[in-house]
């Protein structure tokens, strides 16, 4: 009777084995599940490639209800979010409100900062911030630091910050709005180096990458159309304070950056319009060979309400390295999304959200957990570091 039953159990053990090669098997090509760090079934579909950028499209059965949470650019253009420089009286003319006991005296102690600003906050829906998004205005504009989430609530809070705009310290001290986020060498320059000098180095010198794109037999690459000289040209004809938004938006690197990137979300749009079980809530990024970079969120609103500024921040970055014709395979995209294993550190806000970062070797993952109503993993970024 034991050996009956070993020998049916080893029976069924082979025929599942069986089932799962033959599922295996028959998957789309580049369609497998990995299993990564923010989402056991994660799945790549068929990547997208324009010139030296491909785009590999992260597919997921299993998505959060985001709806409640409000973005920065929403936010700032409703008005329920108010950014000033710290110690600046714009607050205390805002909306005719005030705020909690003190918080005016607290402010006017304090003088205007590079790396902090102020954050009023009283929309009714927890605010999601993310690392890389450009505020416009103030003394001189800058981007913020880290992922995080802003809970409701009109206590006045510092945010840290870092300036992409070098040669200005003037005008007005309140911030307008969001409509940027910085190419990933920024990017990384301030999520991870957090670095204010990095970041102006990374502003001024398009990409920090220093590494090859192209392998051993690979054509030759182009040189970048945001190499170190054209940025120079651009920042002394027409972005004399080093700003970000004016170097990648001059005349005569907006055409190509527009250009670009409409034609990479003509093609992503064409390649996913047909995508079945499952919705896209992330991309995985390659420049030339080298799979560089990826953001993928809880949900494919979520993603959908990002993608034109992500975009359009890949295409600045690919078209500031070398233009070679070279391009990563799926296998590597699927490697890249498997999730790390090296030192581990974490940032949280009781009962708001929690921000883990892990290190290993040269790659870096960085998420970012809403703790209510129920623990999501809103987004989910890892880099494979530029330096």
């Amino acid at each position: 009777m034991h050996r009956k039953f070993l020998s049916a159990l080893g029976a069924l053990a082979a025929a599942s084995l069986a089932g799962a090669m033959v599922i295996f098997l028959f998957l789309p090509h580049g369609a497998a599940t990995v299993a990564a760090g923010g989402g056991t079934d994660w799945r790549l579909a068929e990547p997208v490639t324009y010139e030296n950028l491909t785009i590999f499209p992260v597919v997921s059965s299993e998505v959060a209800d985001t709806q409640g949470f409000e973005t920065l650019d929403e936010a700032l253009a409703s008005g329920d979010a108010v950014v000033t420089e710290s110690g600046s009286n714009a607050l205390h003319r805002t909306r005719g409100r005030d705020y909690y006991p003190g918080w005016q005296e607290e402010q006017d102690e304090e003088t205007a900062q590079v790396n902090q600003l102020v954050l009023v906050y009283h929309g009714k829906r927890p605010l999601l911030l993310l690392a890389g998004e450009l505020l416009s205005g103030g003394k001189q504009d800058r981007i913020i630091g880290k992922d995080r989430i802003v809970p409701v609530g009109p206590k006045p809070l510092p945010l840290d910050v870092f300036c992409v705009e070098h040669g200005r310290w003037s005008e007005g001290d309140q911030f307008t709005a969001s409509t940027i986020i910085v190419h990933p060498s920024v990017r990384e320059s301030a999520a991870v180096e957090q670095e204010q000098g990095r970041v102006w180095d990374a502003v001024r010198s398009g990409s920090t990458s220093a590494g090859s794109v192209g392998g051993v037999g690979a054509p030759a690459a182009a040189p970048p159309v945001f190499s170190q000289g054209n940025i120079d040209v651009t920042i002394s004809n027409d972005a004399p304070t080093e700003s970000y938004a004016k170097i990648y938006d001059s005349p005569s690197s907006g055409a190509p950056v527009n250009n670009f990137t409409e034609e990479i979300q003509k093609r992503f749009a064409k390649a996913t319009e047909g995508i079945k079980d499952g919705s896209v809530v992330g991309v995985v990024v390659a420049y030339g060979g080298e799979i560089a970079w990826s953001d993928v969120f809880a949900s494919p609103a979520l993603f959908q309400h990002y993608w034109p500024k992500l975009a359009r921040s890949y295409v600045i970055e690919a078209l500031s390295r070398p233009q070679t014709r070279e391009h990563a395979s799926i296998d590597d995209a699927r490697a890249f999304l498997q999730p790390l294993q090296g030192q581990e550190n974490t940032e949280s806000e009781p009962g708001v959200y929690r921000w883990t970062e892990v290190t290993q070797d040269n790659y870096v993952e960085i998420s970012l957990d809403s703790l209510q109503p129920a623990r999501t993993k809103l987004h989910w970024l890892k880099i494979h570091r530029t330096s």
